[in-house]
Formats: structure tokens, sequence, C-alpha cells
């Protein structure tokens, strides 16, 4: 009996920083993931590098875009404004704001969800169960503000089970409010915070829910006053998603995010599993259907089954606050919160979560070392001089990554791009073709109309093979780097002069050699 309290006695010095030590491994680990996936050299694929390009551009949306009816102005000016900020302070070209706001976004959004829980190992745990069953880690790693939003629910779904039984006073508005306004200013996308508000509702948390509406209808116009536009952003963004939505006749021209979802089955078996764990571990907490964060769980699934992104945005990160919920009443249940085999516990989640989240599976994180880029600065493509649109030319393509990639290289490009960030910003005659070539997969002919308005500054761009050069006559051709041609109207021949001849070690087509 000496010896044991002997024993305890020696140990009780070091126990005394277990709860310190376990929260410093939690967020180091959490910093440590991004940086390691950009050791690999890793970007994001799409949106990051528009915000990147955009916020070191000097021009304007209508000088980048052909824009269509839809647009009035920059749908993300609180996030461009930001990273311009950081532009402005420190130099930074477009890659350093797109590494910047990868590490940025991924430590806010897990930094902030993982502060709200007493035991933060349990935040370890949701990331590697969701991760294994969803490509939740790659949307941490995306560099886009959404993340923002998902961390203000996250937070507040916590702080509700923080309160517990305790009926929440008006003044956890003060909070909620600017959470939600800076959600709203930076991302953009007000109206989904009804998703929350249902949730509340239907787990019958009518009081949270009634603050909760109140701070996202104080928070939204807050938000949308700081981007100079009050009422016009409102009014813009539901516009937008409604013709981001309504406009495809099928699937096919739909960007992949708002494609229906077959229903993620693996939900249910981590809702089936929690149900267990509840009655095997014994656990005493709230019912999970007095748990806002089941319910938008259940929202974001059955409305991912219609559109995808509810799943991605709203659905899985709810389920990541349920399934870290749920190992925290565990955790505190079954270890004291000074115990060292809490430490073995943490530490054991740590290198886990680390080789979960940072392996390159599939190639996940150096898919994009392949990529080419219509890059004229980069003096190995020579091919390039002369193939660029000209100024106030247009560069017309039926793919949008290739608009992603090139404005990344090209932000203050003296031409314009057909298709941009969004198929339905496109002017209407503009959206009817692409749907053609979308249709048509691709298609020579589906390219006729934009073919037939091209002048001598425009560029038409087209995904291929180097085999040969698309089928449209019209044109001449050259294959400047892998997998795209770059077709031009033929320059003209003064009279009484041989035909330019082509430059050695370019791979340019004229039309009569077709």
């Amino acid at each position: 009996m000496t010896e044991g309290n002997s024993e305890t006695d020696r140990l009780e010095p070091i126990q005394r920083y277990v709860p310190l030590a376990a929260w410093a491994i939690v967020l180091l680990t959490l910093l440590f993931i991004p940086l390691k996936v950009l050791k690999y050299g890793y970007l994001p694929p799409d949106d990051a590098l528009r915000h990147a390009a955009k916020a070191v551009s000097t021009n304007s949306w209508e000088q980048i875009m052909v824009m269509g009816p839809a647009y009035h102005f920059d749908p993300n000016w609180g996030w461009h404004h930001f990273l311009h900020a950081f532009h402005n302070a420190f130099n930074w070209d477009a890659e350093a704001l797109v590494i910047f706001t990868v590490v940025l976004l991924y430590v806010i959004g897990n930094w902030s969800i993982a502060g709200c829980l007493r035991r933060p190992e349990a935040w370890l745990v949701a990331v590697i169960i969701v991760s294994l069953v969803t490509d939740m880690t790659s949307r941490f790693m995306l560099g886009r503000p959404y993340v923002l939003t998902i961390a203000a629910v996250g937070i507040i779904l916590l702080m509700w089970q923080r309160h517990g039984a305790t009926p929440p006073k008006w003044t956890v508005m003060l909070w909620m409010t600017p959470l939600i306004a800076a959600a709203v200013f930076l991302h953009g996308v007000w109206y989904l915070w009804a998703l929350p508000v249902a949730a509340f509702v239907l787990a019958g948390q009518f009081r949270w829910s009634i603050l909760l509406a109140a701070s996202a209808a104080l928070g939204t116009m807050l938000g949308a006053a700081l981007t100079g536009h009050p009422v016009a952003s409102l009014l813009q963004a539901i516009q937008l998603a409604l013709r981001a939505i309504g406009m495809h006749a099928t699937q096919t021209t739909l960007v992949g995010e708002l494609k229906p979802s077959g229903g993620e089955i693996f939900t249910l078996i981590i809702l089936g599993a929690l149900v267990v764990m509840r009655q095997l571990g014994k656990i005493n907490g709230p019912s999970l259907l007095r748990h806002p964060a089941f319910w938008l769980t259940a929202l974001g699934w059955v409305l991912g089954c219609e559109t995808y992104r509810f799943w991605e945005d709203w659905g899985a990160p709810a389920l990541m606050v349920l399934v870290a919920s749920e190992f925290q009443l565990l955790f505190e249940s079954r270890l004291v919160i000074d115990s060292l085999q809490r430490l073995g516990l943490v530490v054991a989640l740590t290198v886990t979560c680390y080789v979960v989240t940072t392996n390159d599976v599939n190639s996940r994180w150096t898919n994009h070392l392949t990529w080419q880029y219509l890059d004229p600065k980069d003096p190995e493509n020579t091919d390039l001089k002369g193939w660029m649109p000209e100024k106030d030319g247009i560069l017309y393509s039926g793919d949008m990554w290739l608009f992603f990639k090139t404005f990344f290289k090209n932000p203050d490009g003296e031409w314009r791009y057909a298709l941009g960030f969004e198929p339905t910003l496109m002017t209407d005659e503009n959206f009817k073709v692409y749907s053609k070539i979308m249709w048509n997969f691709g298609d020579a002919k589906a390219y006729k109309p934009w073919v037939e308005k091209m002048r001598p500054a425009d560029r038409l761009v087209i995904g291929s093979s180097r085999g040969a050069p698309p089928n449209i006559p019209q044109l001449e051709w050259t294959y400047p780097i892998s997998g795209e041609w770059i077709g031009r109207l033929p320059r003209p021949v003064a009279p009484g002069t041989a035909a330019p001849m082509v430059p050695a070690g370019t791979n340019a087509v004229p039309p009569t050699a077709q």
C-alpha cells in the first residue's frame, strides 16, 4: 500500500502536465498535417488558384472573364480583399498566397473546432474515421473560404453541447452574430444558414433555434454590409445559386460538387456504430435525436442525394462534430483527465491521424506535379510565342480547369476567358455552346459557333492527345504542352510573298496541312 502511494506521489508532478501536453500534441499535429502535405509540393486544383490570382491581379472580373447577366460585382470580394492585403504587405505572388491559405484555413477550421472540446483528442478520432470514408481531408486542404463556414457551424454545435440542459441566454447572440458575419463576408453563402437552424428545430432545441435564426439574420446583414453592397450582394448570391443549379438540362454540364450523390452508405454505418458504442460503453449523454449535429448530418445526407455539396459542406462536417462529441463522452467516462493512460491514447491517435491524412494514396497530394501550364513567362514554353490570346482577345475553351491553371499563372493577362470558374457566369450564348461541347463529349463540331466569331486576337484551346489536331480546318494549330491544342485564325500572307515558315522546334499545324 505504501509502495503504491509512493509510486503515485512520484508520478504526480508529471501528471499535472498531462492536460497541457495533450492540448499541445493535438494542436501541433493539426498544424504539421498541412505542412507535411505541402512538402509534397501540393497545390489545390481549383478555386484557391483563382482566389489567389484575383488577389494579385490588377484586373476586375469583367476584364478577366466574358460575363453573363448574373454578374454584378465580385461574389468573393471579402476573401479577395483579405488576400490582397497580404499580397501588398508581404509582396507574395499567387503561389505563395495559395500555400498561405491552405495552411491558414486548415488550421483555423481544425483548431477552432478542437478548441471547443474538453478532450481535443476526440477531434482526432473524428478526423480519422470520417477521412477514411469521405474526402473531408482533401476538402479541408482545398484552401477555399467555405472552411470558415464549417468552422463557424462546428463551434456553434459544440457550444450548444457545452451548455447542456441549461437554457441559452440572449447573450449567445453576441458571439454567434459576428461569427456568422465573418463567414458570410468571407465566404458569401448566407442562405444555407437555414440548414443549421432547421437542425436545431428538428432536435427540439427551440430556444437555440430562435437565437441562431436571429444571429444568422443579423450576421448576414452585417456581413453583406461589409461588402459595400448590403442588398445587391444577397440578391446576387441567390441569383447565382439558382443559375448554378437551374440552367443545366443534364448533369453533364454541372460541376462535380453540384452533381447528386448516390447516398453515403458509410454515414449510416458510422451512425449505427455510435449507437452501439453508447450501449456497450454505457455512455450517458443527450439522445442522438436531441443533438442538432445528428439532424444536420441527416439533412446533409438527404439533400446531398440531390446536390453533393450539401453533404460535403454541411453533412460531413456535422458528422465529424457528432463523432467527436460521442468519443469525448467515452473518454471522459473511461480516462482521468491527467492520467498517463490518456497521454498514451493521445500519442497513439496523433500518430494514426497524421499517417491517415498525410499519406499520398492514389497520388492525391502529388497529382498536380504533372500539370503543365499555358505560361508564356516560362522559359521552357518557347512554343507559346504568338499563340496566347492577344490584347483584348478571348480565350475560348470548354475546360474549366484550364481557366484555373491559366489564370493562376497569368493573373494580369490582357485577354478574357469565355469560361471561368462557374459555367453559369457565362453569357447565355456562350453557355449554349459550352453545353453542346459537354453533351457531345468535346466533339469538334460543337465548337463551331465560337470558331465562326473568333477574331485574330482570340484563341481556342481544346484538350486532346498529340496524335492529330482538332478537326477544325478554319484554324491553324499548335501543341505547346501535353494534352492541349491551341488554335488561331490563319495569319495573313502579303501578296507575292511565300507562306511563313513554321519555326523550328514548334508543333504548329497550318490549316492546309490538315
